[in-house]
């Protein structure tokens, strides 16, 4: 066998074997797509916190009841859409965000009475509190994963992020 057809076999080879390798190798990087599809959070849900809460409102006037609210802060660049996440409380109160795009490095208060909804804050339309002295605050996706919490109470404020 002369070496110009052993090289070429040899490079056919190699060729045929760089082949296989790269086929394997989309379905895994196809596969890790998938897994963040299945992760349901957006590529900057990430960057959702829970910021500041205030929770003094007391009496069941529509001022007293805007004076507690909480506060969903979005630290990266990027805008989230938040249709369908949902803001709740220890016993199950729960805010639905409507069609609200949040801006990057920007924040939203969530007050518990009635008002007219802004780009810096909106109104659950409530008539009783929500936020007790003791209580915790959780945020969701529209698919319900846990993007953050903020608890407070006896012990101060405990922030678990997720």
């Amino acid at each position: 066998m002369s070496a110009s057809l052993l090289t070429r076999r040899t490079l056919a080879g190699l060729l045929a074997a760089g082949a296989l390798i790269a086929a394997a190798a989309v379905p895994a990087a196809a596969d890790d797509d998938h897994r963040r599809d299945r992760d349901h959070r957006g590529p900057h849900t990430s960057s959702l916190v829970i910021g500041d809460v205030e929770n003094a409102g007391r009496g069941r006037d529509n001022r007293a009841l805007n004076s507690e609210w909480v506060e969903v802060k979005n630290t990266g660049r990027h805008s989230v859409q938040l249709r369908g996440f949902t803001l709740t409380d220890k016993q199950g109160n729960r805010y639905r965000f409507n069609d609200f795009r949040l801006e990057g490095r920007s924040s939203v208060k969530v007050h518990t009475g009635h008002g007219r909804d802004t780009h810096r804050d909106l109104y659950q339309d409530r008539r009783h509190q929500i936020w007790d002295e003791r209580d915790t605050a959780t945020l969701r996706d529209n698919r319900g994963n846990v993007i953050d919490t903020e608890s407070w109470g006896r012990r101060g404020r405990h922030h678990h992020s997720h």
